[in-house]
């Protein structure tokens, strides 16, 4: 288990909604995808598995600091 940093989140064209985190201890960026689109394709894109960072875009800032366990 891991220590994990919400850095935000982003909507990929197919609607995919992807969190960005950064991985505290391993100092590294990670994405998730929290929800698949309705008409997403790609089966790649399944919930709560990671994508590749560069897939994801950059996503808007989050306002608050948060952290949370990512087992």
């Amino acid at each position: 288990m891991s220590v994990v940093r919400l850095l935000g989140f982003a909507t990929l064209d197919c609607g995919c909604v992807v969190g960005r985190y950064q991985d505290v201890n391993a100092n590294r960026e990670v994405a998730y995808v929290e929800e698949k689109g309705p008409v997403c394709a790609a089966h790649l894109h399944r919930r709560n598995h990671t994508i590749p960072v560069a897939q994801s875009p950059r996503p808007f800032p989050v306002a608050a600091h948060v952290e949370a366990r990512a087992s």
